[in-house]
């Protein structure tokens, strides 16, 4: 297709583009119609299509019981009119081109998708509470590994005196990331916010971050609830319920999302490797090639701890991530080796069923 069929569509402001046309080809053609999830909630979801909203079934997309093939913001949908009850239900969902996924918060096997198809991870650090470099290392592998391109903003700047060591401390946790900082309140740096992040961006971090409130300044619009957090701790409750997608008015897609209380990894070895890119280029120069980087001759992560160039608080963080990683990977892979059994068992009680009732025949 043109671009100017994409261009003049209304689903262009929310990223429709010709490589979506494209693959939308053979769904057209069975009678579907194009869609953007904008919220997902028990079933039913908020969609954007070429003709407006609507609320729609997720239908049987999704349907093999793994959370992370459900429908959810920011897909790109193929929906099929009149449903079973009567709404638009989703067929199908188009291949998403990223997609961040954290472990599920009952901390079993499955993964859970915070949203799709996103362009721009925008990570939000309150400089009005203690900065968690931690965290913000976690939330920075999640987004590396979704495919997206990470940019951390320092918000609330208006409640300190200056920003450039906050920003000197997270830019050393942050190797190859955008770090800026802005008050919303006042609307310093909401500009620099804007000339950083592109396409479709999710905002990601705690209650409590100014998630809500930069996002109303993005948009040029209170869109979005927002509320007060303690003095005592700099935490907030959760205005944001759910996750929920609002067109940006100088192009590109908002996506706020409730503050998120835990951040579990999910199978993020990639991710990892970029948030510790200093720490990987240290590793590739030890002596030996299976060096865990603890007392071992020749380890030059070792000796940039003890030199000073690596801090031993960022060491500690890799290597509590990288364990959690190998955990969430091993229990993924029991899970699936389950569910192997649990299908062969199957088959053969239906096989034995099927051998009888041949027997009896006879």
């Amino acid at each position: 297709m043109s671009s100017s069929f994409t261009g003049s569509s209304p689903l262009a402001a929310y990223g429709w583009d010709d490589a979506l046309e494209h693959e939308f080809t053979s769904h057209r053609a069975a009678g579907l119609i194009p869609a953007r999830v904008a919220a997902v909630d028990r079933g039913l979801c908020d969609v954007v299509t070429e003709h407006g909203p609507a609320r729609a079934s997720t239908g049987s997309a999704g349907s093999g019981g793994d959370p992370v093939a459900a429908p959810c913001t920011g897909d790109w949908a193929a929906l099929r009119a009149g449903g079973p009850d009567g709404r638009p239900a989703v067929a199908a969902l188009l291949p998403r081109r990223t997609a961040i996924v954290r472990s599920s918060a009952s901390r079993d096997s499955h993964g859970q998708v915070l949203a799709a198809n996103v362009d721009t991870v925008a990570v939000a650090v309150s400089l009005a509470a203690p900065l968690d470099l931690g965290r913000i290392e976690r939330l920075l592998a999640l987004a590396w590994e979704s495919g997206a391109r990470p940019v951390v903003v320092l918000t609330k700047a208006d409640q300190v005196p200056g920003t450039a060591g906050e920003r000197a401390e997270v830019a050393a946790a942050a190797p190859g990331v955008d770090v800026v900082a802005c008050s919303a309140a006042t609307g310093e740096g909401v500009e620099i916010v804007r000339a950083v992040v592109s396409g479709t961006v999710v905002l990601v971090g705690p209650s409590g971050a100014g998630k809500s409130t930069l996002g109303n300044a993005l948009l040029g619009a209170e869109a979005l609830a927002t509320g007060e957090v303690r003095a005592g701790d700099g935490k907030g409750r959760h205005t944001t319920v759910r996750r929920q997608l609002l067109p940006l008015p100088g192009g590109g897609v908002l996506i706020d999302t409730p503050g998120l209380r835990g951040v579990g990894l999910f199978e993020a070895s990639q991710g990892l490797e970029r948030t510790f890119a200093d720490v990987e280029e240290l590793a590739a120069r030890c002596r030996f090639g299976d060096c865990e980087h603890r007392s071992e001759p020749g380890c030059a992560v070792l000796g940039a701890v003890e030199d000073g160039t690596l801090p031993r608080r960022r060491l500690d963080s890799y290597r509590k991530l990288l364990r959690e990683n190998a955990w969430a990977a091993s229990r993924t892979d029991r899970r699936l080796r389950a569910e192997r059994e649990d299908r062969t068992k199957a088959i053969s009680r239906w096989q034995r069923q099927l051998y009888r009732e041949r027997g009896r025949d006879r």
